[in-house]
């Protein structure tokens, strides 16, 4: 049990652990050999019997605690408890038998066996930093996850490195408290504090043995990449400074193959393409290529289950993710060929450069349209989007749970928003088309659609704000930024970080904008949509202007 709300001086139990009620002695009943003296009827201390409708036990002022007697060895001595108080008597009719009572006490458990240590109590001893503890398991592991039927990956595999790595748990009190702190819980240390504490210790690790402390180097810089998501100070790029960090001990090191390893790469791959797609830069790391990537499950997660095509951080888009890579690496590569027209290079260059954005934009977008979610035997997506349960799908081991099946639903849409704002993205930042362009409103209709169906099902959102703030800056027609404005409260309300309410500031400073440009109105002019079609992405720009810079992970 918790003491969370108490202070560390609080009363402790007693030395020893064994505990036992001490009630007054029974008469002797073989005191001598043919006769015994029998009671007084009027004794000192009250008779309790289990046969009457009515007892009451003594109090506690004649409970004595038994100590053993470390010196002697051969007993125990009685130490008083309490100060002897008086005890009044219910009258009762007198007996000159002993009681049952007397002879065999009521068994009553002792106050003190229902003393627990603090949860908690094998991190830290202070009641401050167990509840930043108990925030990370209980609260905001869950949030950042897709699957968990087996247990929390970041339980798992991240909370048993605190152990040996104080780095480690440092962080994790650093991106409790933040998380706290921007819902208005004040902690009595600042997550600042621990931030640089953990920092402190990283370079540390580091320093010691890159090789050997991997995983816990790791596990830090991951959780400071969350920290620093969710605090977003301003347009820093502490993030990019992190993945490069991590990425040079994922390969300077040898590639272990245990979980906490596979795990720990899976996030930082994961954070490389979102702040690669965020800050329209190349990924840092390889394009895996198709079919390597396999949905990571839990620890003990069942072979034979309707999750199993689920990823803990990719959720159904674990084969979408080498497409998004690619994606993701496309605005640097219309960027270098239009370094390299306005820079009079060669001809040959501006002809590979632009063979090479060509091709592969065709490439992705011949893949996006290919590719599906696959889901579990027995749900079958109908025309509306939704999932529906085969009615001649045989019950076995693979069909969902109710639970299960919600959870299906809302992972299922998420995959679909994203597969659907890639083509946005493609379209609205590659190909410059315009905001009016059919496709372009399209594909951010079913977005928006599928971020709604999303949030409905009330299954995962940790990995939804890309998606949504995609389609979201889009959106022209009442219909579709009604969808985007309910989606994004929702998953604010859910999630609690600052990114997601600073992207739904950017996407109302993008309407506004657009509105008064005249973007997707009949009559706007054509002066109007130039002026906001050039220079890059609307958003990029506001982001700038507001100076912030947020990574939609």
């Amino acid at each position: 049990m918790s003491d969370f709300g108490y202070d560390s001086d609080s009363v402790s139990p007693p030395e020893s652990s064994e505990v036992d009620y001490q009630f007054p002695p029974t008469p002797d009943l073989h005191h001598g050999t043919s006769s015994w003296n029998a009671p007084s009827p009027t004794p000192s201390y009250p008779l309790v019997s289990p046969s009457e409708s009515l007892f009451t036990l003594p109090d506690l002022g004649h409970v004595q605690e038994l100590a053993e007697d470390a010196e002697d060895g051969d007993g125990y001595v009685a130490e008083p408890w309490t100060n002897q108080t008086a005890v009044s008597t219910v009258s009762r009719p007198t007996s000159y038998y002993p009681d049952l009572a007397m002879i065999a006490p009521c068994p009553v458990t002792s106050p003190l066996f229902e003393f627990h240590s603090p949860a908690f109590s094998e991190f830290t001893d202070r009641p401050n930093r167990r509840a930043l503890v108990d925030h990370f398991c209980n609260i905001l592991s869950h949030l950042i996850v897709f699957r968990e039927e087996s247990g929390n990956p970041f339980q798992q595999l991240v909370l048993p490195l605190t152990r040996q790595s104080s780095p480690v748990l440092n962080a994790i009190f650093a991106l409790a408290s933040a998380h706290l702190e921007y819902r208005g819980v004040q902690n009595d240390e600042r997550s600042l504090f621990f931030h640089n504490r953990a920092i402190q210790g990283l370079g540390r690790l580091i320093e010691q043995n890159a090789k050997s402390n991997r995983n816990e180097i790791l596990a830090t810089i991951m959780l400071l990449i969350y920290y620093e998501v969710l605090v977003q100070r301003g347009r820093s790029n502490l993030v990019d400074g992190h993945l490069k960090g991590a990425l040079t001990i994922m390969c300077t090191n040898p590639e272990p193959s245990d979980s906490t390893s596979i795990f720990l790469e899976r996030a930082f791959r994961f954070y490389d393409v979102i702040a690669a797609l965020s800050n329209g830069r190349a990924p840092l790391s390889a394009a895996p290529t198709a079919g390597c990537l396999m949905p990571f499950p839990p620890l003990g997660a069942p072979i034979a289950s309707p999750l199993s095509n689920v990823d803990t951080l990719l959720g159904m888009a674990t084969t979408l993710w080498p497409i998004i890579h690619r994606l993701s690496g496309l605005v640097t590569l219309k960027t270098d060929l239009q370094a390299a027209t306005w820079s009079n290079a060669s001809a040959s260059k501006i002809a590979v450069l632009r063979t090479e954005l060509e091709s592969t934009t065709q490439a992705i977008e011949a893949a996006l349209s290919r590719w599906q979610p696959q889901l579990p035997p027995g749900l079958v997506p109908d025309e509306h989007g939704e999932i529906s349960e085969s009615r001649n799908q045989p019950v076995d081991v693979m069909s969902p749970t109710m639970a299960e099946r919600s959870r299906l639903h809302s992972i299922w849409h998420n995959a679909l928003a994203y597969r659907h704002s890639a083509f946005v993205y493609l379209y609205r930042s590659v190909q410059r088309y315009s905001r009016s362009h059919r496709a372009v409103q399209e594909h951010t209709h079913r977005s928006l659609l599928h971020c709604a169906a999303t949030v409905k099902h009330e299954g995962p959102m940790g990995a939804l704000l890309w998606p949504l703030f995609v389609a979201a800056c889009e959106a022209v027609d009442a219909e579709d930024r009604d969808l985007a404005e309910q989606a994004f409260e929702k998953v604010r309300k859910r999630q609690g970080m600052r990114n997601i309410e600073r992207a739904w500031e950017i996407v109302r400073e993008v309407w506004r904008r657009a509105d008064e440009a005249g973007a997707g109105v009949e009559n706007s002019s054509t002066e109007g949509k130039e002026q906001m079609e050039t220079g890059g992405d609307l958003w990029r720009q506001v982001s700038r202007e507001m100076g912030v810079s947020v990574v939609f992970g």
